[in-house]
């Protein structure tokens, strides 16, 4: 990893503009998959990133060398959707074969599964770890949310919704969102079988959630819909600050946004090879 320490905290603390944004170009370009990448995720902590792709691999990055460091294949139960614990070699992955929805955790450092999580019984959509705890929660075709602990191979609870779900834990873990049906359902992760403490309305948007998330400072949250919109909200009152609009996504795949560290500025997919900022 080059530069000094000094060095790297100035890039993590340089302020985002559009200026920056414009200038940005690829530094590097992996061309070695055989079929879309379905899912990716950032370490919090370190410099890696892990992807899953529908060539039945997960493949393990250091960003800052621009180097693939692993490439682990799933090739009896396929991958789809796969996140990072808050180890940087240990992950969780949702299976893409059909017959059996468990999720796994897995050592991509000796490529052994420590933990096998069932539950499901049709595909998983929607995965997000809680980032202070060893919590996470799953959201499936099945209609259901489980809420796990990744110590136990049980959920630890069961939520029914009306829906496709898109699901997402806040920064600190203490509260998680549910969207379908043109709303986003807010949960606290202490007292979740309350019910949801607020429900906010996304302006009439009924077609299928697809991803939900909280900026880092919990002020806002999107949210994404298979007709190619992104809403935008504040997370305390719930008001429908804006709407962007992308290509709609087909049947079998999900339009994906995040937002800046510093809540700023979105990014999206749309067209083939191509970004929205």
């Amino acid at each position: 990893m080059g530069g000094t320490q000094v060095e790297r905290e100035e890039k993590v603390s340089l302020e985002l503009s559009e200026e920056i944004l414009q200038s940005m170009e690829v530094g590097m370009s992996f061309k070695d998959y055989n079929g879309r990448i379905s899912s990716l995720d950032f370490h919090r902590a370190s410099s890696y990133l892990v992807t899953a792709s529908d060539d039945e691999s997960i493949r393990l990055y250091d960003v800052t060398g621009g180097t693939c460091l692993k490439t682990i294949n799933s090739k009896k139960y396929g991958v789809d959707l796969v996140c990072f614990t808050s180890h940087p070699t240990t992950v969780i992955y949702s299976s893409k074969n059909g017959w059996d929805e468990s999720l796994r955790l897995l050592s991509l450092h000796d490529n052994k599964y420590l933990r096998y999580f069932k539950g499901h019984h049709d595909r998983v959509v929607s995965l997000s770890l809680c980032s202070r705890k060893d919590c996470f929660i799953s959201g499936s075709l099945d209609r259901t949310v489980l809420l796990w602990d990744q110590r136990a191979e049980k959920c630890q609870g069961l939520l029914h919704v009306q829906g496709r779900p898109a699901i997402s834990y806040d920064d600190p873990g203490l509260v998680f969102a549910i969207a379908f049906g043109g709303y986003i359902r807010m949960f606290d992760a202490r007292k979740y079988e309350k019910g949801p403490f607020e429900i906010f309305s996304v302006g009439g948007d009924i077609s299928d959630a697809n991803v939900v998330k909280f900026s880092n400072d919990g002020r806002l949250m999107l949210l994404t819909t298979a007709d190619g919109h992104i809403h935008v909200l504040d997370t305390f009152r719930g008001t429908l600050l804006s709407t962007y609009n992308v290509t709609p996504v087909s049947c079998n795949s999900t339009l994906e946004a995040s937002f800046s560290p510093e809540g700023m500025f979105i990014i999206s997919g749309c067209k083939l090879e191509e970004c929205n900022f």
